[in-house]
């Protein structure tokens, strides 16, 4: 009975963070730091600052095969979202080391962050399992939440996030 109870707690206590509440449509954007992929600091709040929208994605692992599509489908779209002024910035717990590699081996034209600490995760109420955060995805516009993606796409997360605006903006 003991051992029941002792496994019952551990499954709570890891199913406890995969429970968090993750930010919504109107929130506040989420402000916390984390390693780049060339391991430096990048500071969420003077991303937002310079540019018209930041898109926030989170993944669970580098160089595994939804990730990877995620990743590409930004990457193919990169130039439409910059034209709308849309900085990308990828977040995974991933080492630093992983994320340059992933970063090289696509040839991912933004930002990955290593959140090893799980600050930025944390900061935007991720949901993680494993020591993974849960795929999701935020735009934020002047300092405000203006899309989420609880789910998070894969294959078309620039489709979503580019019909998001172009419906924002009262095109088709």
């Amino acid at each position: 009975m003991k051992r029941i109870l002792a496994l019952s707690g551990i499954l709570l206590a890891m199913f406890s963070f995969a429970s968090a509440n993750p930010v919504n449509v109107g929130d506040a954007a989420p402000v916390a730091s984390a390693l780049d992929q060339s391991g430096s600091t990048l500071d969420l709040a003077k991303v937002y600052a310079k540019n018209k929208y930041t898109l926030v994605y989170f993944y669970p692992k580098a160089d595994t095969p939804g990730c990877t599509a995620q990743g590409c489908a930004l990457r193919d779209s990169y130039e439409k979202l910059t034209e709308l002024g849309i900085a990308v910035v990828g977040v995974s717990t991933d080492s630093v080391e992983s994320q340059a590699a992933f970063r090289a081996k696509y040839s991912l034209p933004f930002t990955l962050l290593a959140d090893t600490d799980k600050t930025v995760i944390k900061a935007f109420g991720v949901g993680s399992l494993f020591g993974f955060s849960s795929r999701q995805a935020y735009l934020i516009k002047d300092g405000k939440v203006v899309y989420a993606d609880h789910k998070g796409s894969t294959k078309q997360q620039a489709d979503d996030v580019l019909g998001f605006i172009a419906k924002a903006s009262g095109g088709s």
